[in-house]
């Protein structure tokens, strides 16, 4: 099946509690950003609907841990079936996030993401092994989690949910954004008939949807992708019951380039790492600190390709840059440029909204920008990038470092080790050399520092993250004397 754009879908889209297509008794508008315009409605899940599928997660969860064979197994076919309708789900995707079809493939993340998870060997963990006796450390799963993932990547940023907590034995009840809930209702639909039921059940609804299923009391953990504002939310419902919390928050992510850099060499790879999905991405490039020798050719490269990005409906194929996904980011964005130049600011590129209907917004390159602007403290997530020059490298690394956030981060230069010792200075989970956003890799663990997350995800780390750890010591040798125990090893 193509990715094509249809006149209206194929039919309404059911949320999947215990396995079974459930409608809402009540429903909200979907709005296709690239029109501004109502094109679908999705079930709004009633107090009762989230019971049902916390009792059904819950129901599920111990047979669910029973085989650990069968849990990759069924993530490897889950993985093979959203292949499978890969065109299908990105076609929705694009209706009601607005990226481009040249982006819209997020299916293929997901399925690597599944694919990791069915395949990834957990290593057996032996403290002690010695003559006399045997410690180790066994990894169980905590129950039922409440997944809810954000609007910027839906159907990716659930399976980082999905996957490790199915793979270490637990149920999952998934919410969507309100925004884009379309997709993830199909996820869960092409999945019905693969995961046994109640394993993985998905809801979708407007607040207080959300605040419900953290605080309700079926659930042991709650993984979250969303603002800092909420996630702090999150964390302070989640501790009256002291459920485990994965906390995925913003982020204010800079990019330092030093004065060898290359302006020409280094400008595509730039100019996509803080453009890419219109800058609506976590660790998109959110500030560039350059040395002034330097500024103005690099500000004249970025600007060159922001001129050249074709802003405009996701199913036209010469589109590079879609809207923004929802009407309230927009306007966001355009207060932080419109403050940005009333304080002295100026758009190289870019700095108003075009006329006509969607949610879209230029890519805008702003120069004469300073720490202090609300435009490079806070975190745009939009098509807009801050250039600061900067003549001290030390103090640009203090002021990088004092911002309340510390996702990424990314270093330019053609020295490689002293790109590195710059990097190693930065206070971010992720920090990488002479690219940006190229760590989104399952094998890779990901976390934010100070109030860009608690916990971690992906890889073994974030594995663990789902799962409760028992040290079992038992002495050595077999019989009755002994209290021999089996042991279960991966």
């Amino acid at each position: 099946m193509a990715i094509t754009h249809g006149a209206t879908l194929r039919r309404p889209h059911t949320m999947t509690i215990n396995g079974q297509p459930v409608e809402g008794t009540a429903a909200f508008d979907v709005v296709n950003p690239s029109t501004g315009e109502i094109f679908a409605q999705a079930p709004d899940c009633t107090p009762d609907q989230l019971d049902a599928a916390m009792r059904a997660a819950e129901l599920a969860q111990p047979r669910w841990a029973e085989d650990e064979s069968t849990r990759r197994q069924l993530l490897l076919l889950a993985a093979d079936r959203l292949e499978a309708h890969a065109d299908e789900l990105a076609s929705i995707l694009i209706r009601e996030q607005g990226r481009p079809v040249s982006f819209a493939r997020e299916m293929d993340l997901v399925v690597a993401w599944l694919r990791y998870f069915g395949s990834v060997e957990i290593p057996r963990e032996v403290i002690v092994d010695n003559d006399t006796e045997l410690i180790e450390k066994i990894h169980k799963p905590l129950g039922v989690v409440a997944a809810i993932a954000p609007w910027n990547a839906p159907l990716l940023l659930a399976t980082w949910k999905i996957a490790p907590a199915l793979r270490a034995g637990n149920t999952v009840v998934l919410k969507p954004s309100p925004y884009t809930p379309l997709s993830t209702l199909a996820m869960g639909e092409v999945l019905r008939d693969i995961l046994p039921a109640g394993v993985l059940n998905v809801i979708s609804g407007l607040d207080p949807l959300g605040a419900r299923m953290v605080e309700h009391p079926i659930p042991r953990k709650v993984s979250f992708t969303g603002s800092t504002a909420t996630g702090k939310k999150v964390a302070a419902s989640a501790a009256i019951s002291l459920k485990r919390v994965t906390l995925e928050l913003g982020g204010n992510d800079p990019a330092i380039v030093l004065p060898d850099a290359d302006p020409a060499a280094i400008a595509d790879k730039l100019f996509w790492g803080a453009f890419v999905n219109s800058g609506q991405i976590c660790l998109a490039v959110k500030r560039v600190y350059v040395h002034t020798s330097i500024h103005d050719s690099l500000v004249e490269e970025l600007a060159e390709r922001a001129r050249k990005a074709v802003v405009g409906d996701g199913f036209d194929p010469h589109t590079t840059l879609g809207p923004l996904t929802n009407a309230m980011q927009r306007d966001r964005v355009a207060q932080l440029v419109n403050s940005a130049i009333d304080d002295g600011a100026v758009a190289v590129t870019g700095g108003e909204a075009p006329p006509g209907d969607g949610y879209f917004y230029p890519p805008t390159i702003l120069t004469n920008t300073k720490d202090g602007m609300a435009v490079v403290d806070e975190e745009q997530f939009g098509p807009v990038l801050p250039i600061v020059a900067y003549d001290d490298l030390d103090a640009v690394i203090e002021r990088v470092n004092a911002s309340p956030f510390g996702l990424t981060a990314s270093v330019w230069s053609t020295d490689l080790d002293t790109a590195a010792h710059v990097a190693a200075q930065l206070d971010a989970g992720q920090v990488t050399v002479n690219a940006h956003a190229n760590g989104l890799r399952p094998y890779l663990p990901f976390s934010g520092h100070k109030q860009s997350g608690i916990g971690v995800e992906n890889a073994l780390e974030g594995l663990s993250e789902y799962t409760s750890s028992t040290v079992l010591i038992r002495p050595k040798g077999t019989g009755a004397g002994s209290l021999s125990v089996d042991h279960h090893t991966e």
